[in-house]
């Protein structure tokens, strides 16, 4: 490595910075972005990297242009020989073909220059592989490169041809009399004067007696371009002779090249022009990338947000089903109306209500126990409510994403729907609410242990005290009173709220009950999250990362001092 090292490091951190940023997000400009840092890391890759570690390297002139347009012609005759074909039908060039001299082979052939494509001396098919052509028709310290048609009607034509010509040392641009006005081929070399690269341009077929004014017009038009030094050869249209251009015709392109490939002064100011073109080039093209960084960081904290708020807004209805009373009414009810009026609460009671026990023996002779039933009522209402939340919460963040391309597109990738619940969801609801039972209990035998009031929890039965705190769980003090008392019968009307107010005082049950209450939501919000969670992981993997505009902000400072 030369004495460059420091610049050279600095490169690697941005082209690190920019193959780090996805820009996955479907967002306006992600698509030109996404291209934009593959050109960059192409470029850096491919020519700025192995040609600032050696910048005495063989020059590389890419033949380029529009389909049809002769650039195949131009290097089979500039060689002298049928070197990369060339014909009618299109697109002709499937793979690269580079012609150097066999005392420069080893330089292209090692995977410094162009690293993604395979190297070949047979022909190539695909659009990953590059033929090499030795030829002692040309001098040393020079190479052609013919590339596909910038405008191919193949896209990955047309994305090789435009790595290709970044990776170039000089542009032969070759265009025709019918076509040199095109857009394509404008759009191209407005390319190569941003980025300040060394250009030569060849206009095909002329026609006879056409060439001055022609020849004049294209030079207008370049010199407009910020291309007016670029060295133009009008070639009149002729009879090929073996597929390859009359002496006459190609013989001063050829003095031109084997005079620049001769004079090592003149070949290294090319190199330099084009080298320090592409350095230039890098901080406001990095700056792009950066912007569009950020407004993906924006983006993906959008849909998030959507998300949170979809979720926390099923925690806020869970909250709110578990305070208005709904969970007390129709089985509940029942299995409550059961529980107390048959006797089962009563038989937790001190011998002092022996007599209540005696009445309702027979009436559970043979029954399931209702405390058995109004327990499973409870966890599977509960469990409903959580699940109902969920699937809206479910649906409302879906239905936001839908709403712009990104979240429209994320949904696209996603391994399941994510606008039902997951799979399995219910069952982890009623899991989680007799988990939150069981503590409960806990709960109780905890409090009754701390207030020493354990014989009379003991002789009320935990069990039922439990129960009767879940009760209160599920009902504000204005609620309570009459869907409960009201609708029980049998002088057990005021049982569940009197019970307790004995057992811990009147402060002490509203205090259970919030507890317990507060601690059904802590379980329900972490259920909700692993829901919520399942929108965050796409999303996090597609996303472009906060610090990713930074990171590329400082590598591309960090070029601009290392030069």
């Amino acid at each position: 490595m030369p004495s460059d090292v420091p610049l050279a490091q600095a490169l690697v951190a941005l082209r690190e910075a920019a193959s780090a940023s996805p820009f996955a997000l479907e967002i306006p400009g992600a698509e030109q972005a996404r291209d934009a840092r593959s050109e960059l890391v192409h470029q850096l890759d491919d020519y700025v990297l192995p040609r600032l570690r050696r910048l005495d390297a063989p020059l590389l002139t890419v033949v380029g242009g529009s389909t049809g347009a002769g650039k195949s012609t131009v290097v089979n005759s500039l060689v002298g020989a049928a070197v990369t074909a060339a014909g009618v039908l299109r697109p002709t060039t499937r793979s690269p073909v580079l012609v150097c001299h066999p005392d420069d082979l080893g330089w292209f052939a090692d995977t410094r220059v162009l690293p993604d494509l395979t190297r070949t001396t047979g022909a190539g098919t695909d659009h990953e592989t590059l033929q090499l052509v030795p030829s002692d028709a040309l001098e040393p310290g020079l190479a052609f490169l013919d590339a596909p048609d910038i405008d191919s009607v193949v896209a990955a034509n047309r994305r090789l041809a435009g790595q290709l010509l970044a990776a170039a040392d000089l542009w032969l641009f070759v265009t025709t009399a019918a076509r040199y006005a095109d857009a394509v081929p404008w759009d191209v070399l407005e390319t190569a004067a941003s980025r300040g690269t060394a250009l030569a341009v060849l206009l095909d077929r002329v026609p006879p007696g056409a060439e001055r004014d022609i020849a004049a017009h294209l030079a207008e038009m370049l010199a407009a371009h910020g291309l007016g030094d670029a060295p133009l050869f009008v070639v009149p249209e002729t009879v090929l002779h073996d597929g390859l251009l009359p002496e006459p015709v190609v013989g001063p392109i050829r003095d031109w090249f084997d005079g620049l490939a001769k004079d090592a002064a003149q070949r290294a100011a090319v190199v330099r022009r084009t080298l320090d073109g592409a350095l230039d080039s890098l901080r406001p093209r990095a700056a792009a990338l950066s912007a569009q960084a950020k407004a993906q960081v924006d983006a993906a904290a959008r849909l998030r947000t959507e998300v949170r708020a979809a979720y926390a807004s099923a925690l806020a209805d869970v909250d709110a089903g578990m305070r208005d009373g709904v969970l007390l009414r129709g089985e509940v009810l029942a299995r409550w109306q059961e529980f107390v009026g048959t006797g089962e609460l009563l038989r937790t009671l001190q011998d002092k209500v022996g007599r209540w026990r005696d009445r309702f023996t027979a009436a559970l002779m043979g029954r399931p126990r209702p405390g058995t039933d109004l327990t499973e009522a409870l966890e599977s209402g509960v469990a409903l409510l959580v699940d109902s939340a969920a699937e809206q919460a479910a649906e409302r963040a879906a239905t936001s994403w839908r709403s712009s391309a990104a979240g429209a597109t994320l949904l696209k990738t996603a391994d399941d729907r994510l606008d039902r619940v997951s799979p399995g969801f219910r069952a982890d609801a009623e899991r989680t609410v007799r988990d939150w039972q069981a503590a409960v209990l806990d709960l109780v035998r905890r409090e009754g242990g701390e207030r020493r009031t354990t014989a009379r929890v003991a002789a009320y039965s935990v069990n039922a005290t439990g129960l009767l705190v879940m009760i209160l769980v599920f009902a504000t003090t204005s609620v309570i009173a009459p869907p409960i008392e009201v609708a029980v019968a049998g002088g057990t009307t005021v049982l569940s709220q009197k019970v307790l107010e004995a057992l811990f005082g009147d402060q002490a049950v509203r205090a259970l009950a919030d507890r317990a209450r507060a601690d059904l939501l802590d379980r329900t919000e972490a259920l909700l999250g692993r829901e919520e969670a399942r929108f965050v992981a796409l999303l996090e993997r597609h996303a472009t990362r906060p610090d990713d505009a930074a990171a590329l902000d400082r590598a591309a400072a960090a070029v601009e001092r290392a030069r």
